[in-house]
């Protein structure tokens, strides 16, 4: 769901590559904090879906991913 705090829109948000994403502009995600979520789209396609997550999930995920 593309849903984010009231008042906000995804626009809004400080957007941010992963510092995993290769700097060739291939295969990129963007992550936004905001209060209590997390949210990750697509660099290459900003008005496509959006996944937006607890931010407790967020950290539980990237603690598993990083071992």
């Amino acid at each position: 769901m593309n849903k984010v705090a009231a008042g906000r829109s995804p626009e809004d948000l400080a957007w941010f590559k992963s510092s995993y994403s290769a700097g060739d502009g291939g295969e990129c995600v963007e992550v936004a904090n905001a209060v209590g979520s997390v949210h990750v789209r697509d660099s290459k396609n900003k008005a496509g879906a959006m996944l937006s997550v607890d931010a407790q999930q967020w950290a539980t995920f990237v603690a598993f991913a990083s071992h």
